[in-house]
Formats: C-alpha cells, structure tokens, sequence
C-alpha cells in the first residue's frame, strides 16, 4: 500500500461497494484520475452485515452496473451472498480501480476557500472532488427500552444475526416486518425455530403474478424509473420500509398470515417494555390488511398495464387471507413467554458526522440535488431515492453515478478553460 500522507489528486471516492466502484468505472472511462479509499474491503458491508442465507430480492438479471452485467446462467435467480460479493469483486478485477482497502476517512473539511481535505488513517489527502459513497445505513437503531430488557435476554441487531445456531435456545422476538425482519424471522421459523414477530409499517409485494415475476412486470411499466420528485414529499412514506418478499430457494412470498397459521406469534408495534411486560400497539390487523392492500394494488397496475397494451398473460386468482388474528394482543409478560433472545429489526441511521462541512438536515441527511451538495466538489452517492426508485440498488446505481461524473468533468473542464 502507497502513502497517502500529503497527496493531491482531482477527485477522491470514499466507499468501494456498487456506488463507490462505479463512480470509479465512469471516472476511469473519462481518464479522471481519483483514488478510491474503503475502509474495510470491496463489498464490506454485503460481506459482514448480512446473514447467512441471505439472497437479492431481485432477480439476477438487475444486476446491471456500468460495464458489469450480469452474465451468469441464472439470470431469473437470485444470487446468495457469497455470489454478490465475487459479482463485486469481478467488477472491481475488471477495470483495476486505483483502490485503496483499510483506508478510514476521519473527517472531511476545506481547506480555507479551495480544495477539499480529507483527513485518512493513512495521512492527509486534498481533493477537488470528493464523491461520498458509503451508503445511507450507518449506525444500528435499537429503541431506549431495549436497556431495560434482562440481561438473560440475549439482544442482537439484524446486521449482527448470522444463523439461528447463533442464538440461545428458546423463543425468538424478532422487532420489524421489513425486509430484513421478514425474511430473518423466516429464517428462524425454518429452522424451527418458534418465533414472535412485532410488525411494522412495512409493506409486501407478490414474488410471481400472471406468469411473471412481479419486478419484470414493474420494470416494464417504468416503476424503477420513477423519479424523486414524482413520488410523493410526505415524510412519512418517503421512510417508509422496504416491501418484503424472498429470493429464497427461488424465490416465493412471504405471507405473514401462513407463518402465523403455522405457529408464528403475530403483534403490531412494539413500544416499550415496562415493569416486565412488553407493550405493543393494537394494530397487528391493521397491519397485515396495509401489506396486502399494497401488494394487491401493484397487482391493479399489472393488470392495468396488460389491458393497455394488449399483453397476453394468463389469469390469476388474487390472494384470499389464509388468517386474520382473532384479537390485538397488546401486552406479553416477558419471564415465562419462553423469549430468550430479541432481533432488532428496525433500520439503521446515517452517521456523517466525519464531514465537517453545512451540508445536512436536522436529522443528519445530506440536502443534494441529486447528489450534489451546496458545498463546491462535494456529492454523493448511492443515496435511498437520490434519483430514482434505483438509485441506492444494482439496477440504477450506475446512472446516478454517470451523472455525478460528467458534471465533475464538465467542471473540470471549464476550470482549465478559465485557467
């Protein structure tokens, strides 16, 4: 590994994961010279944060970054983790990004009015560009109460949870229903284990419907192409969670009402734990009628979508409940519920606290239009929404990135016109 100790190049990329090697590919197709430091290794974060039997939820196919599509012989699967880390690991061996791996960037200032400085576990390194590419999920949510659980109870965050051997044997409470908190508790349930699962305000979506998987159909309709500003501003939807489904074992849905049929304990929100007692929120019906009203609306559109354009697709029957919960349970006494262990499933927040510069939000988000900041040379990248539905996955990465990188270039160019 070189020193980094006083360098000075154009543009500095901070993050090798799909966002960060592709703002590298488009620079080095420009012939833009730039460094890219991670802290850890190409694709940490799929790598260490991820559970055993993890898979996409998107077919094989949307893995499409610049210069890198996938190729493979399965391209309606959905690849494990071990096959998206080598995906990513091919695309960086593919055009020799000037990476640097166990790099931490510090912190991230100005220096007076000119270049971007950028304090490294390796030294000092100014810039004139700086793409941020580390994502948006920083630091674990676990809520206040979580303290006040007994010690007996072991407590573990989703980008903690391996595999249901890793857990003391008895029950499980798994705390949210989305993606991650879905498919966890399924795998948990498959493992026989018995398992409580709190939901959320997370939504569900159809694995397969009229022949096709759902993400096809949507990728036709142009969902994935739906822009920030055309989807609606109400804070309330913009975080909302992910809509759950699996690639597992090919991919199916994730029904929460079978797992319930089949001896999963189903609650709405969890909200506190007081004097020995969980408290959750009576709207477990609520909830799981939200999920589906969703689900069954992405079908109204497939439908629609078919009829317009004259597809031909074969009829199916819609989803009829296989459960509905009898009554809200709204308390459970924790000692002789048989709980042992408690998941964490609620989200993550970000933490920029390392970049010392006006550029965020009261709740710490960065303020960018798509991507780029009020701060001369500095952008992001692989932001949830930056630009599209997208612009966060494999599917639409790449062109968030293009986009940041001819903008630099034109800078750059005008620069050394004026020059």
């Amino acid at each position: 590994m070189i020193a980094l100790d006083g360098r000075q190049v154009p543009v500095v990329v901070i993050g090798a994961g799909q966002a960060g090697l592709s703002a590298s590919w488009h620079l080095a197709q420009r012939g833009v010279e730039h460094l890219l430091l991670e802290r850890d290794r190409v694709a940490s974060q799929w790598r260490s944060a991820r559970w055993d039997s993890f898979c996409l939820v998107t077919p094989n196919w949307q893995c499409r970054l610049p210069g890198w599509q996938y190729t493979g012989d399965d391209p309606d699967g959905f690849m494990v983790k071990d096959e998206i880390v080598a995906y990513l690991e091919g695309y960086a061996a593919s055009f020799g990004p000037p990476l640097h791996e166990g790099v931490t960037v510090e912190r991230v200032t100005r220096e007076g009015s000119g270049r971007l400085l950028l304090r490294t576990s390796l030294g000092r390194v100014s810039a004139d560009h700086v793409i941020v590419a580390t994502g948006g999920y920083q630091v674990p949510i676990v809520p206040p109460f979580a303290g006040r659980l007994p010690e007996s109870v072991a407590q573990v965050h989703s980008q903690n949870y391996r595999n249901p051997e890793q857990l003391p044997p008895g029950d499980v409470l798994v705390v949210g229903s989305g993606q991650s908190g879905a498919q966890i508790a399924e795998d948990l349930h498959l493992a026989g284990r018995r398992v409580h699962l709190c939901l959320g305000d997370a939504p569900r979506v159809a694995r397969r419907y009229r022949g096709r998987d759902v993400v096809a159909w949507l990728e036709d309709i142009g969902y994935y192409r739906t822009t920030a500003d055309q989807r609606s501003t109400d804070d309330g939807e913009a975080a909302r969670a992910n809509h759950y489904v699996t690639g597992r074992d090919g991919g199916r849905d994730i029904d929460l009402r079978a797992f319930a049929r089949d001896g999963m304990q189903l609650y709405g929100l969890l909200e506190d734990y007081v004097e020995g007692e969980l408290r959750f929120r009576a709207d477990l019906r609520a909830g799981l009628d939200y999920a589906d009203q969703v689900s069954e609306g992405i079908k109204d559109s497939i439908d629609k979508y078919i009829a317009e354009n004259g597809v031909v697709a074969p009829e199916e029957a819609r989803y009829v409940p296989v459960w509905e919960p009898e009554q809200e349970p709204t308390r459970l006494v924790l000692a002789g519920s048989g709980i042992t262990s408690v998941l964490w499933a609620i989200g993550f927040r970000a933490d920029y606290g390392w970049i010392e510069l006006p550029v965020f939000d009261e709740r710490g988000l960065p303020v960018h239009s798509r991507g780029v900041t009020s701060e001369r040379g500095l952008s992001f990248l692989g932001l949830p929404w930056q630009w599209t539905w997208g612009s966060a996955r494999f599917s639409g990465v790449g062109a968030d990135a293009e986009h940041l990188v001819v903008l630099l270039a034109d800078a750059r160019l005008s620069q050394n016109s004026a020059a």
